[in-house]
Parts: structure tokens; C-alpha cells; sequence
């Protein structure tokens, strides 16, 4: 009788197991799908990209925010077709990243993804940067200093450009990156998005009056249809969104959940209306990646490369889409130091580039007008008058800024652009600050 019984216990155990394996294969909770396809994704973009070793990546970049689920990602990567699979515990919540020359990775969901890529842009010429890529060693004595000094650099630090007077004067990389090496701006990315959108008011084919409920028809019965273009670079839309960078909220949700990611980002409601509230959002950014792309029409996908990348020699960069082609405006755009610094020098001449007005007049600086609903330390072209940590604004200074300590600080009273990329979570608490603020004092105006 007790054998039976064991037999019983031991077999409806089994089942119990088999059953959990099954469901977390199938239909796993959306933490652990947040988990795999954010791991997958990362191991796609740095190996397929950046041309990193996708097991150093999975050590190292997927480990970085710590939660102890990524522990037991493991990765198939196919070097042939270019893809990722991930799995948590070799079998439960796979997710899939697929790679498309010109157009880096995209998470797949359900969707089909379609076969679009973009050929690569044609190399600079032999000619110093920026029109060239040559960058003579520094002579700087004390540049070279600052830029050996590990607690100005911070932890993680992957590389450093610094730019005076238009010319690069001093640049650093970590063991295992170079100046050939894109990386990733995350939020950085933002400041790009609305750099597109100024060359479109340039051309004028968007206004900034523009109402993107044109393009969300689901606002056009509520507040949300009085929300402008500009409301929302500012990040003072009104739109109710979570940007916390926890298990899950709007953010992880969007960016690893979904293939429509404006579809979901447009569900949300107001609740506030525009221009008395600020909340930062990368929904509102990516959303308005989705409204300049229906505004360019068939050759959207072209458009960053033909309007940016080319006319400014950025021919590393690559911003990547969701499953529906709606560039991630808001987090993923890859590129070289060298090349980040060009964007950050092309908004300190004012949107000007070789002669040649890319923005409209008086855009740029429109740009790096404080937003009021931020208490001044937001401004409305997607940048922030603070460094992490850092209050007041230094100066005049403007930052882009990312995820994981990426950031450009554009300093147009010293003439002056300092590139920092890294793996440097916001835990440790570095600010960029006191490396611009060294660099300031050892290259006088």
C-alpha cells in the first residue's frame, strides 16, 4: 500500500513538473520573456554590430543590471543566418533577436519581419575628422593625463573623445574596443530623433505644431488629439507612462514584448494635460519616431542615413526597429566614439555641417531651451542641462544622455564636445561632470 502510494505521489509529481516545464516553454510570465529577449537582443546587436564575442557580451553586458534571472540565460548564436535564441534554464521563455544589415537587431515576437536592409555608407576620405577619420596622437601632455585616470573615466568606461575648436584632441578606449567600435548611445538615441524631426521642419514636411494624433487615431476622441509634436519632445505630453527600470513597467514592456512597440506606447492615457507635467518616456520618443517615418513615407527606413549619417561622415551608425520597422527612436542607435562626437559637434555649430544648414535656423538653439514642467533640467529638443548626480546645470552645458552611463556633453561656451561610453550602471553613481570640468581647465578658451 505505502509502494502505491509513493508510486502515486511520485508520478503526479512528475506531471507537475512536466507540466511547469511545458508552461514556461509555452506561455512563461512576461518577467522571464523580459529576461530572454532582453539578453537576446543584447548578444545579437554587440556580436552582429559591434563584432563582439557573444559569450563576453552575455558575461558581461546581459549580467549588468544584476537581477539574478540572467544568470541562467543561455544563447544559440548563428553566425550564417544571424540570429540569437535565448532561453532561461536551456528550455523556458525563448525569444529570438535577428539581424539585418543597415538595420541592426530586432526582437521577434509573432510578426513577420521583413526583408528590408540598407548597404553600408561609402568610407570618408583620407583627411582629419572630421571629414576623415585621422586623429593625430594627442599633444597634450595633461589631456593624456586626465584620460589615464580611471576615477575621472569611471567604472566600465569603454571610450573616451574629447573635441575642442572641431578637432578631436585627445581619445581613450578600454581593452577590447576602438575607435572602428560602435557602441550603444541607449537614450543618447533620443537627442537623434529629434534631430530627424528638425531636418523635416527644415524641409517642411513636419511642424512642430504638428499633432501626432494624425497618426494614433485612438487619440482623436480625447485630450491626447490637442497633444503637439513639441509637447512631446519636451517630454511634457501629459501621457501617463512608466519609465522605471525595474522587473516590468511600460518601458521593459514596450522594448521587449512587443513587435508594434508604438502600438503599445499610443494605448496609454493622459493624465495631465500638455505642458503642465513632466514625465520622461521612451514611448513618447519611439512614438515619434512612427510619426516622422509616416511623414517620409515608403523611404523612411533610408531616411536617417540620407538626412544625417552621410552628410555628417557618421558612417558607423546604425538605429535599429522594432518588428513593424518603426525605429526604436528612443534607446537603440549604435556608432563609433568618433562618430557620437560628430553629432554632438553638428548640434554646437547649430545644426550646420560643412557649409551646409541641415536644421532650421534657431532650431538648435530652440532645442536647448529648458522645459518648465522639468524645473529647467529637461529641455524641449529631447537633452538635459544636468549631468547624473549633478545639480545646479553646469554652465551652459547640454547633455545627451544614456542608460548605463553613455553621455555627450556639449560645453558651447569652451567650444568644446566630451564623448563617454561604458557599462556603467547608475548604481555606482558616476558623473561625467568632473571628467569635462578637467578637460575644461587643461585646454583654456
Amino acid at each position: 500500500m505505502l509502494r502505491k502510494s509513493l508510486k502515486i505521489a511520485a508520478g503526479t509529481l512528475l506531471l507537475g513538473v512536466l507540466a511547469g516545464a511545458i508552461y514556461l516553454r509555452v506561455s512563461p510570465p512576461d518577467l522571464l520573456k523580459v529576461v530572454t529577449n532582453y539578453s537576446a537582443k543584447m548578444v545579437c546587436s554587440s556580436t552582429f554590430i559591434t563584432g563582439r564575442d557573444p559569450h563576453q557580451v552575455l558575461a558581461a553586458d546581459v549580467q549588468a543590471p544584476g537581477h539574478p534571472l540572467l544568470k541562467y540565460v543561455s544563447i544559440d548564436v548563428d553566425q550564417e543566418a544571424q540570429t540569437v535564441n535565448t532561453r532561461l534554464f536551456h528550455f523556458a521563455a525563448p525569444a529570438t533577436s535577428q539581424h539585418r544589415a543597415g538595420l541592426g537587431c530586432t526582437n521577434i515576437h509573432s510578426a513577420d519581419l521583413s526583408e528590408t536592409t540598407l548597404p553600408a555608407l561609402s568610407p570618408l576620405p583620407e583627411a582629419p575628422w572630421p571629414e576623415g577619420n585621422e586623429v593625430p596622437p594627442s599633444q597634450h601632455p595633461e589631456i593624456t593625463s586626465i584620460l589615464a585616470d580611471p576615477a575621472l573615466l569611471g567604472p566600465g568606461h569603454r571610450a573616451v573623445v574629447v573635441v575642442k575648436n572641431g578637432r578631436i584632441l585627445g581619445e581613450t578606449y578600454a581593452e577590447g574596443f576602438d575607435a572602428a567600435s560602435p557602441l550603444l548611445g541607449w537614450s543618447m538615441t533620443k537627442t537623434v530623433t529629434a534631430g530627424l524631426i528638425g531636418t523635416l521642419v527644415h524641409s517642411g514636411d513636419m511642424a512642430l505644431t504638428d499633432k501626432p494624433s494624425a497618426t494614433y487615431a485612438n487619440w482623436a476622441g480625447d485630450s491626447r488629439a490637442d497633444i503637439t509634436v513639441a509637447d512631446m519632445l519636451a517630454m511634457a505630453s501629459g501621457l501617463a507612462w512608466n519609465e522605471s527600470y525595474g522587473n516590468l513597467s511600460d518601458v521593459t514592456r514596450m522594448l521587449y514584448l512587443h513587435d508594434d512597440m508604438t502600438g503599445f506606447a499610443a494605448q496609454n492615457p493622459a493624465e495631465a494635460a500638455p505642458n503642465t507635467t513632466f514625465n520622461y518616456s521612451s514611448g513618447t520618443s519611439t512614438m515619434l519616431s512612427r510619426v516622422w517615418q509616416d511623414r517620409v513615407g515608403d523611404n523612411s527606413l533610408a531616411y536617417p542615413q540620407t538626412a544625417l549619417f552621410a552628410p555628417l561622415g557618421m558612417t558607423s551608425a546604425v538605429m535599429e526597429t522594432d518588428a513593424k520597422d518603426t525605429f526604436v527612436g528612443s534607446s537603440y542607435m549604435y556608432a563609433t566614439a568618433r562618430d557620437w562626437a560628430r553629432y554632438g559637434q553638428f548640434l554646437l555649430q547649430g545644426g550646420n555641417w560643412n557649409g551646409a544648414q541641415l536644421l532650421p535656423e534657431g532650431f538648435v538653439d530652440w532645442m536647448f531651451e529648458p522645459v518648465a514642467a522639468s524645473d529647467g533640467l529637461y529641455t524641449k529638443g529631447h537633452l538635459w542641462r544636468e549631468a547624473p548626480g549633478d545639480r545646479p546645470p553646469f554652465e551652459d552645458a547640454v547633455w545627451l544622455l544614456g542608460h548605463d552611463g553613455q553621455s555627450i556633453g556639449i560645453f558651447p561656451s569652451h567650444d568644446m564636445v566630451v564623448v563617454r561610453l561604458g557599462l556603467t550602471p547608475s548604481k555606482l553613481g558616476y558623473s561625467a561632470l568632473p571628467l569635462a570640468k578637467a578637460l575644461i581647465a587643461a585646454l583654456p578658451d
